[in-house]
């Protein structure tokens, strides 16, 4: 389990791929290290992982084909930056909102604001994850957890102060970039039970 509190920002060091799977060997802050143990999860752009092996300051994951087909871990090459969360603990103060790190979909942003002092970003859904973003709702987008601004139709956007663009990945954001979603577990609920109740919200 994750809260959506970026804790910092990692570089993917390599990127094989095997028939199967893709190891990445990650570099973390050593500081965001500590009592990391085989087997522990870690959310990177919001898709939780395992870890495998440790070699210095960098941490190695296995990501199987399916979780290569749903998020954008597959578009990752030696240099990129990733969004990183180690999970939750036990009386960790819940800051954002309880995520799975399991990505339901991605997203691609079509257009970016940046005002002073602030940064707006836009982004385009598929059709079919529309009927679960509301306006001041929750979302986790590469793992951060974020309130929905204004919605429109499949597009929808959240504005970003710049404590979360520094933490984040976020300050280098392209219009075109794909992003993972993970859509708020309470929100989908409450939006299919009402479905299957006849009380469907259309999904345009």
């Amino acid at each position: 389990m994750f809260t959506g509190i970026v804790q910092g920002v990692a570089t993917i060091e390599e990127a094989l791929a095997q028939p199967g799977l893709t190891t990445f060997r990650v570099r973390f802050p050593a500081e965001n290290l500590d009592a990391v143990t085989i087997g522990a999860s870690v959310a990177l752009n919001g898709t939780c992982l395992t870890v495998t092996r440790q070699q210095d300051d960098c941490l190695f994951f296995d990501a199987m084909q399916e979780t290569l087909r749903l998020t954008t871990l597959g578009d990752l090459k030696p240099g990129d930056k990733v969004n990183f969360e180690r999970a939750a603990r036990i009386g960790d103060e819940i800051g954002g909102h309880l995520l799975s790190g399991h990505i339901h979909t991605t997203a691609t942003i079509v257009e970016i604001e940046r005002p002073e002092n602030n940064c707006t970003l836009h982004f385009e859904v598929p059709q079919a994850w529309a009927r679960y973003i509301f306006p001041k709702g929750y979302i986790a987008i590469n793992g951060a957890s974020l309130t929905i601004g204004d919605v429109l139709g499949n597009r929808f956007n959240v504005h970003l102060i710049p404590e979360t663009l520094r933490a984040t990945i976020f300050s280098a954001a392209r219009v075109g970039d794909r992003v993972n979603i993970e859509i708020d577990s309470q929100t989908q609920t409450i939006v299919d039970t009402l479905a299957r109740l006849g009380y469907d919200r259309p999904a345009g």
